[in-house]
C-alpha cells in the first residue's frame, strides 16, 4: 500500500525523506500542518493498525479535498530504490 502525507504547495522539502527540514519550514511559515492534521484525523488506540492506516489516509484525503486555501497537496512516499 502506498503511504501518503499532506504538504503545502510551497514547501521545498519532502516530508518522507527530509522530515526535520520539512517540519521546521512548515512551522516557520505559519502553516502548522501537523497540528492541523491532528485536528482532522479520527483515530484511537482501540483501532487496529489497518483501521488506523485507513483513518490516516482519509484525513489526508479530506484535507486535500476541502483545500479552501489551495495550499495543500498529497504526496506519495518515494519508492525504495533497488539495491
Amino acid at each position: 500500500m502506498t503511504r501518503h502525507m499532506v504538504t503545502t504547495v510551497d514547501n521545498p522539502f519532502n516530508p518522507f525523506t527530509d522530515w526535520d527540514e520539512w517540519d521546521a519550514w512548515d512551522r516557520m511559515n505559519g502553516y502548522h500542518t501537523t497540528s492541523f492534521f491532528a485536528r482532522i484525523i479520527h483515530t484511537s488506540d482501540e483501532l487496529s493498525e489497518a483501521d488506523q492506516d485507513l483513518a490516516y489516509e482519509q484525513a489526508v484525503d479530506e484535507i486535500v479535498r476541502e483545500n479552501v486555501t489551495g495550499m495543500y497537496r498529497k504526496v506519495a512516499e518515494p519508492e525504495a530504490s533497488a539495491a
